[in-house]
């Protein structure tokens, strides 16, 4: 039998068969010893052949990938994580306050998705808590600052309803995956977006200024026209995984761009005479925050250092 893999619980997978009935899969043992080097060798997302056993069944085989978004696994360096595959688009859920995500993380997983030609759209939720003009310049900045690079962005709020009509549109026949820190709201907005799945949400920590953890495994929830998302759990950091150093600068659009200017082919942007970006950061053509976070990818090769960002 063939189907799509639409829940991980871990050593659990769901599979919605072709024929419309869902089964309870365990996955064959013998993937991690065909190379795949991740923590979850199938993943949200993915096509597979199983075969039902009684009220169970084994998944034996997966399709090829078109695409997926792979970040390096919390405990174990060496390996991968994958959060879904097989995407049309990512949603990256962000916010300016409660809690503040990070440019570093959000440069991390744009870099990500760049490897594998996954368009992303951020998404800028909460927008209804930014009272104050310094926080709302802050906003304005941010989203200038990725527009200006090539990425598209949106202002919403599930409180208010800001925003969600136009972000409903873009899920149309897609499969889109969303993801972002804890506490950023993207069960909230899910719920927001479609009302009939209820998924559980909690409340900002105080003290840490943090999410919760609400979503525990991934999901993947058809949307009625056609298209499917992909809820995953909230992450904490973004460990790149499998970037050589030469290839990282690739990954940043105006990195790339610009680096055909520079004096030498194999130019690393760190200290090369003639370096072309280096020259545009220091002009601001090219962002501090984005050479920093290009900065701080070439330094994954240290394997504790990404556990930070």
């Amino acid at each position: 039998m063939h189907g799509l893999v639409i829940r991980n619980t871990g050593s659990w997978y769901t599979v919605l068969a072709d024929d419309g009935t869902t089964w309870e899969a365990r996955a064959k043992g013998n993937f991690r010893l065909r190379g795949i080097r991740s923590t979850n060798p199938v993943a949200i997302g993915d096509r597979v052949t199983f075969h039902a056993v009684e009220s169970e069944a084994l998944i034996t085989d997966i399709d090829d990938r078109k695409n997926y978004v792979i970040r390096r696994a919390i405990n174990l360096s060496k390996q991968s994580h994958i959060l879904a595959a097989n995407v049309d688009q990512c949603f990256l859920i962000v916010t300016v306050r409660q809690p503040e995500t990070s440019t570093t993380f959000i440069d991390r997983f744009l870099a990500s998705a760049e490897a594998y030609r996954i368009p992303v759209v951020l998404v800028f939720n909460k927008t209804d808590l930014l009272t104050d003009e310094d926080d709302r310049d802050l906003l304005t900045g941010m989203c200038r600052l990725y527009e200006t690079v090539g990425y598209s962005c949106r202002c919403v709020s599930a409180e208010t309803g800001e925003g969600i009509d136009e972000l409903r549109t873009l899920l149309t026949d897609r499969i889109t995956l969303l993801s972002g820190n804890s506490g950023v709201g993207k069960s909230t907005l899910i719920n927001c977006l479609f009302p009939h799945l209820n998924l559980r949400t909690a409340e900002i920590s105080d003290m840490y200024n943090t999410g919760r953890h609400t979503t525990t495994f991934s999901e993947m929830f058809p949307t009625g026209d056609g298209g499917y998302i992909i809820d995953t759990p909230g992450i904490k950091g973004f460990g790149t995984f499998d970037m050589e150093r030469e290839e990282v600068g690739h990954y940043f659009k105006e990195i790339f761009k610009t680096s055909a200017q520079c004096r030498f082919n194999n130019c690393t942007h760190t200290h090369e005479p003639g370096c072309a970006v280096r020259e545009a950061v220091e002009r601001h053509d090219i962002s501090e925050s984005r050479y920093a976070s290009y900065l701080s990818m070439l330094g994954d090769k240290d394997e504790d250092r990404y556990r930070q960002n």
